[in-house]
């Protein structure tokens, strides 16, 4: 007994004829006999008796009939579930997202993906990049945005942001307002940091070494605008992309690009090479490359 079978029970009751059910299914009415012939034969029971022309079920073909009922509607409901997600009506998907990428690149990102694809369910979280990487790696979550450099045999990526960091200080520092700082200059700064599930954390120490002390680390935060706001308390310098500093006070903040070395800032977006990408994910890169390109 296949699904076939149920269906072609169900139109021969509701036309009451062979005949009339093979013209509606758009079959050949010899293959509803046939069909129907066969499955008599694999249940030992008549299921229509064809005495006459009117076409009548037996007790048998009545628990049949009975039981098709509510199979058909949920192969019905399969069926369109299926179609719904095979054409992004419905499905879902995990992002991560570090809070300057979240709160800066993406809000009208997320908009205009909802947009276009309003049946699919975005859960965001927001992470620092290393539990973003470590998340996406596990499979926790679909989709994570990260920092360069990344692991190319575990993850496929595609680039988002390009910029630079900036130091950041209070306007009263005596390096405000100038046109650039060497990181060996501010070797006696009192420095604030991101916490350590974040990539700048380590990126910034290593720099400071390289440059020949180890930073004063007075502070770290998760947060960049509690960052900030210490930064404008007096409390320390911190370093920030290009684009978060663009957006801060300059009444008491001063922004000053860093050189000797530049230090880059990288998004890249990142799921996993192996393993079930979902269709709803897959909309979701191929929105977000269309929207950074």
């Amino acid at each position: 007994m296949d699904i076939r079978h149920l269906q072609y029970i169900n139109e021969i009751v509701k036309q009451r004829s062979f005949t009339k059910a093979a013209e509606s299914l758009h079959v050949a009415q010899p293959t509803i006999s046939k069909s129907i012939r066969n499955l008599e034969n694999e249940l030992r029971f008549e299921l229509f008796n064809r005495d006459g022309k009117a076409v009548k079920l037996t007790d048998a073909g009545e628990v049949v009939y009975r039981y098709a009922q509510p199979i058909l509607q949920l192969f019905d409901s399969l069926t369109a579930e299926v179609n719904d997600l095979s054409f992004l009506h419905k499905g879902s998907i995990s992002i991560g997202l570090p809070p300057m990428a979240g709160s800066r690149f993406f809000p009208s990102v997320l908009k205009r993906f909802q947009e276009r694809y309003p049946g699919i369910s975005v859960q965001m979280v927001e992470y620092g990049a290393v539990r973003i990487e470590e998340s996406v790696g596990s499979g926790d979550l679909d989709v994570g945005v990260v920092l360069t450099p990344v692991d190319t045999e575990l993850f496929e990526s595609i680039p988002l942001v390009r910029e630079k960091l900036n130091v950041i200080m209070p306007t009263s520092h005596p390096f405000s307002g100038r046109q650039s700082i060497a990181l060996s200059e501010l070797s006696s700064e009192r420095f604030i940091l991101f916490s350590n599930e974040f990539t700048l954390h380590d990126r910034v120490i290593e720099h400071c070494r390289d440059a020949g002390f180890s930073p004063q680390i007075v502070y770290e935060s998760s947060q960049w605008d509690f960052i900030t706001e210490m930064v404008a308390s007096g409390l320390g310098i911190a370093m920030l992309p290009e684009t978060i500093c663009r957006a801060l006070d300059p009444v008491q903040i001063s922004s000053v690009p860093l050189i000797e070395p530049i230090i880059p800032w990288e998004l890249v977006m990142v799921w996993r090479r192996e393993g079930y990408l979902s269709l709803a994910a897959k909309a979701w890169i191929a929105f977000v490359e269309e929207m950074f390109a």
